[in-house]
């Protein structure tokens, strides 16, 4: 099919479309800014496509329902509700057969729940920091690992929940925090073994067996930032609070390769980021996957790696479509 015929959706959750609705800065913090989408779209028409904005899984039903189709779907929608919102867009296309970026609604709803995904990680002997998952508060006087601990809800991304609180050194924090985080998201919290050591966030370009890790950004927290963690507030901002540095050292090039391993071992595809910290002896454990990551061109990780390996946005987002191209093709 030639380039210049081929159409282009692009479905996506706005953040000021839900604001609207009534919902809180930090409920919809995995959602975009409309520079994202301008910024996307100009990208995709750059390269030779055409573009249709589609919008959220609603806007979605309702265009399928009027009969509209693409010949391929630019998927960042990250959903609102349920272990399975991120799934929902591509599950629904795939029911019509229509292809799209980044991976299937299996691989969505695992890695969205981080405590299967540690399950899986750590089946495979990938460094991974002890953990369990409180379902209630009824839960919590079985946890007897030892502090620092740290929590975090089991299916939220962009640092929702995470704070100074999230260091826990004791069991009144343990119950204050964890209880805390249950009424507040009404999900489980995972309840980590709380690691010292360095923070990296490793970008991943393609699928499966042709996969490459781009690069280990670390983390660096200013002082005025919150403490011990990549939080919430850290992550919104980021220009004052945090400083990233392309690292190149042994740790580093370990990093990259747990994280590989990953991504490889979950079956994600196109593109994405892998979470890493390193415990006490300087060895990086797999925290968490990101593969809807965000694509800001200046202020998301991973176009922020991208740049500092040098590759533009246009070419990441013409290998990412390029990567989901190929399977239709297969």
């Amino acid at each position: 099919m030639a380039l210049k015929k081929l159409k282009v959706g692009i479905t996506y959750d706005l953040r000021d479309d839900y604001l609207k609705e009534g919902y809180s800065p930090e409920e919809i913090a995995e959602f975009d800014f409309p520079s994202t989408i301008d910024a996307l779209e100009k990208t995709i028409q750059d390269i030779g496509y055409q573009t249709d904005r589609i919008g959220n899984i609603k806007s979605l039903v309702r265009r399928l329902a009027a009969g509209d189709r693409w010949n391929l779907v630019f998927n960042i929608a990250e959903g609102m509700y349920g272990f399975g919102r991120e799934a929902q867009v591509p599950a629904l296309l795939d029911a019509y057969k229509i292809p799209y970026t980044f991976s299937d609604a299996l691989a969505l709803s695992l890695t969205l729940h981080k405590g299967i995904t540690k399950h899986i990680v750590r089946d495979l002997c990938i460094p991974t920091p002890d953990f369990c998952v409180l379902e209630s508060a009824a839960d919590l006087p079985k946890v007897k690992m030892p502090y620092p601990l740290f929590a975090k809800p089991v299916a939220e991304g962009t640092g929702k929940g995470v704070n100074p609180a999230s260091k826990i050194n004791s069991r009144q924090e343990l119950d204050k925090t964890c209880r805390d985080l249950l009424k507040t998201f009404k999900q489980p919290v995972l309840l980590e073994t709380y690691l010292p050591g360095r923070e990296f966030t490793v970008g991943i370009l393609g699928s499966g067996a042709e996969a490459r890790a781009l690069g280990a950004m670390e983390i660096l927290l200013n002082p005025n930032a919150e403490q011990h963690a990549y939080s919430y507030e850290n992550k919104e901002r980021c220009e004052e609070l945090v400083q990233y540095k392309l690292a190149t050292d042994k740790e580093a090039r370990r990093a990259m390769e747990t994280a590989l391993k990953v991504w490889q071992a979950l079956n994600l595809k196109d593109a994405g980021r892998v979470d890493l910290r390193s415990d006490a002896a300087g060895v990086p454990n797999f925290m968490e996957v990101n593969p809807l990551a965000g694509l800001h061109p200046v202020h998301s990780d991973l176009p922020i790696i991208c740049t500092k390996v040098g590759i533009s946005y246009q070419e990441l987002i013409s290998l990412i479509i390029a990567s989901a191209l190929k399977r239709v093709n297969e």
